[in-house]
């Protein structure tokens, strides 16, 4: 789904026809800026048969254990804004239509939903193949109903998942390359098996889900500073953004408003999050194509800002510096200052570094015609942030539907079409170019006052939905709130969820040894989609 172009008609009559399945006697709601539809199970399948007509884009589904039954959320996007279906089932059978014939990346959300509370989705093809952390379960224990417990019940080992059915090579050229899920490297696991003829990739299959957490379960119970915490764990790189999401979600039910240099802090931190993190993947595109020099360089100038953040937050990662109602940290005048000179320094810098770069053929020669996601494949997964927008889309919440401070931000979005491994790394170039404008202009802008406004204990039942700009793309969040400003329900959806799929895209065609960088080019963060 690309950045809103067509007329404000075009929601209304999107509105209309989804209306027409609308459960009767239910109101249509507002949730925390996103529009609510009750929908009967019936009208569940047909909603996104009507939402996929208008290329709204399927974003994230999730479920919620209500004693008797299940509540089950899906979240559209479409012209900017947010429409959350919902529909609920009862508990003795659960079942929905699926998603999935319509929209690919509701495939590994829903079985996720299937493994952790037992709801099927009838015409999914690969229902009855589990995502989350495969055999620790029995086929009857699903965890995030509110009678298992979060200790869940310990095996002395998990039985391996032995008997997954890949799909298998066949022919006498053809043969098959499993890679983990243990890797060489200091990474998280995940599995990936290629089917290939000589070197050249016909087919990979991604097998993840060997880090499961139980955020979702560890989260039932906890305050709102708690759960910021948790938040920000959910993946390290992206612990701001996650937080952010989260505390966002959290104000909007409990209907406190964050002070506004608190918001031009939030998104100083997240801009930084997102230079650091797009300067340490260009470093490692470099190497694994043997750039030691690029990787050396853009590796440094990494290290200097994490060092100003040690500096300036107390933190590398900038952990818990946002909290519910605001931030935990502020910026004095010199601290401002000396930002600026690092921001100077580093645009000096980068300027130099490119040219060497733009100049170097050998690495031209690995970039580019390398891991192409073609625009039609890009919109079809819903493909977010630099994967998206390195493939023509353009969407981005920061723009639309916007949130603060960056409402009040001038914000160009770059975007290339190539989709190559090339364009990837161009667009990390040039978000980076980007986050430095937009840290100058929060630096200028900072308006004084509070950085953190009083806490309002929220009804139990209250909810909140939330969407931020992380630096891979858009996270989603949703909160409900339980009685003595506890949380009864959460749920994050990292970006990596939708973009993995596209690294099994992009693959088919290229030579096994080019999959360290494709890999790298989309870097979809394993902790981040297995909650």
């Amino acid at each position: 789904m690309t950045e809103t172009t067509q007329p404000n008609g075009a929601w209304d009559v999107f509105m209309s026809e989804l209306n027409a399945l609308a459960q009767v006697n239910a109101d249509r709601r507002t949730l925390s800026g996103a529009d609510m539809l009750i929908l009967t199970p019936e009208n569940w399948g047909k909603a996104a048969q009507i939402a996929r007509s208008h290329d709204a884009r399927w974003t994230g589904v999730w479920a919620d254990d209500l004693s008797g039954r299940f509540r089950v959320d899906c979240c559209l996007e479409y012209q900017g804004r947010y429409l959350i279906l919902r529909t609920a089932v009862a508990a003795e059978h659960p079942e929905l239509p699926s998603h999935a014939s319509f929209y690919p990346a509701a495939d590994r959300a829903e079985r996720h939903v299937r493994d952790m509370f037992g709801i099927r989705f009838i015409g999914h093809p690969l229902q009855e193949q589990r995502w989350t952390r495969h055999l620790a379960w029995a086929d009857d224990e699903f965890p995030l109903r509110k009678d298992f417990p979060a200790q869940g019940f310990p095996q002395a080992s998990t039985p391996p998942d032995k008997d997954y059915p890949f799909l298998k090579a066949e022919g006498s050229s053809v043969y098959e390359i499993p890679v983990g899920p243990i890797h060489a490297g200091i990474i998280e696991p995940g599995h990936f098996r290629f089917q290939a003829v000589g070197e050249t990739v016909l087919h990979l299959e991604e097998r993840l889900g060997y880090v499961h957490k139980g955020i979702e379960k560890i989260a039932e119970g906890r305050d709102p500073v708690s759960l910021a915490k948790l938040a920000g764990r959910i993946s390290g790189d992206t612990t701001v953004a996650h937080a952010w999401a989260a505390c966002r979600a959290m104000e909007a039910a409990a209907g406190v408003t964050c002070p506004k240099r608190a918001d031009f802090i939030r998104g100083i931190l997240a801009e930084r999050e997102r230079a650091i993190n797009h300067l340490g993947d260009m470093a490692a595109m470099c190497n694994d194509v043997g750039f030691a020099f690029g990787y050396y360089q853009f590796g440094r100038l990494r290290e200097l800002w994490l060092r100003d953040n040690r500096t300036l937050f107390a933190h590398r990662l900038m952990m818990d510096c946002i909290v519910p109602g605001g931030v935990a940290v502020d910026l004095k005048f010199d601290d401002c200052a000396a930002m600026k000179e690092t921001i100077a320094t580093l645009r000096a810098e980068l300027s130099e570094l490119i040219k060497i770069i733009d100049a170097n053929s050998s690495l031209e020669d690995r970039f580019l015609a390398a891991g192409v996601l073609s625009s039609a494949q890009a919109q079809a997964l819903g493909a977010l942030g630099f994967v998206g927008r390195a493939s023509g889309q353009i969407f981005d919440v920061r723009k639309a539907p916007g949130y603060p401070p960056y409402d009040r931000l001038d914000l160009t979005v770059p975007v290339e079409t190539d989709g190559d491994v090339a364009a990837r790394f161009w667009l990390r170039y040039k978000e980076l170019r980007a986050a430095c404008r937009l840290l100058e202009q929060m630096l200028e802008q900072m308006p004084e006052g509070d950085v953190l406004a009083d806490w309002r204990t929220p009804e139990a039942g209250a909810e909140g939905f939330a969407a931020v700009e992380g630096w891979r793309g858009e996270i989603l969040c949703y909160v409900r709130f339980d009685e003595g400003n506890r949380i009864a329900r959460f749920y994050p959806r990292d970006p990596s969820q939708i973009n993995w799929p596209a690294l099994e895209k992009i693959q088919i065609g290229n030579i096994v040894p080019d999959f360290p960088v494709c890999n790298k080019s989309v870097n979809g963060s394993y902790s981040g989609q297995d909650l």
